[in-house]
């Protein structure tokens, strides 16, 4: 059974820096494409960055590039997220995700696995 454990949100002033990690096991964490998505309230999931972890491609929404910067560990099963220069649009609930065929992309159609959540707040 595939499980991840997310850490890493909080509360943060704008212009500000977090990092969200997610540890993953019970599935080849190195043969998966992972994601980052989130929700923010009253608004749609959507797509944040993903990377295809066997060739190590990074792909990332408009509204992040430059500021975001996913990354991951094959040996110990890890993905990160590194958010800088936050807005308070980026208020929401994060989740870290999986993709079986490798493809993933930003399209949460394509993943199968997903973590619980971490709550990102941004304040002006």
């Amino acid at each position: 059974e595939a499980h991840f454990v997310e850490v890493g949100g909080g509360l943060v002033q704008a212009g500000g820096s977090l990092r969200l990690s997610c540890a993953a096991s019970g599935f080849t964490f190195d043969e998966y494409a992972i994601g980052w998505f989130r929700r923010a309230p009253g608004k749609e999931r959507e797509g944040v960055a993903c990377i295809r972890s066997s060739i190590g491609s990074a792909y990332y929404a408009d509204s992040v590039k430059g500021r975001f910067t996913i990354s991951s560990d094959n040996a110990k099963k890890t993905m990160t997220l590194q958010m800088n220069s936050l807005k308070p649009d980026d208020t929401a609930v994060y989740f870290c995700a999986a993709d079986s065929s490798g493809w993933g992309m930003l399209d949460a159609i394509n993943y199968d696995y997903w973590g619980q959540g971490t709550q990102v707040t941004v304040s002006s």
